[in-house]
């Protein structure tokens, strides 16, 4: 299964509380839990101004419906072909 990264613009977002983290959190668990098991949320990166997070989904429409179900923005979404690290280079 492909495996993406959204980058969510939300301005604010580095100042977003614990709590508002959590119910965020909430709302993305209950719309995939919805959704069924083709769709999984990975991990998010937040910045001062975007959410990067890491999927797994049949495709890009999958992602958009999440997005579009739990109101949160997907501003661009981008196909993972290759993923490296520092073991690569040995």
């Amino acid at each position: 299964m492909p495996k993406y990264i959204i980058e969510r613009e939300i301005p604010g977002a580095g100042q977003l509380t614990g709590n508002e983290l959590q119910q965020i959190s909430q709302k993305s668990s209950c719309v995939l839990q919805d959704m069924g098991p083709q769709i999984q949320w990975l991990e998010s990166f937040i910045t001062a101004e975007k959410v990067y997070c890491i999927y797994i989904a049949p495709n890009k429409a999958a992602i958009r419906t999440h997005a579009e179900r739990g109101g949160f923005p997907a501003n661009a979404i981008a196909e993972i072909t290759t993923i490296i690290d520092p073991t690569t280079g040995e």
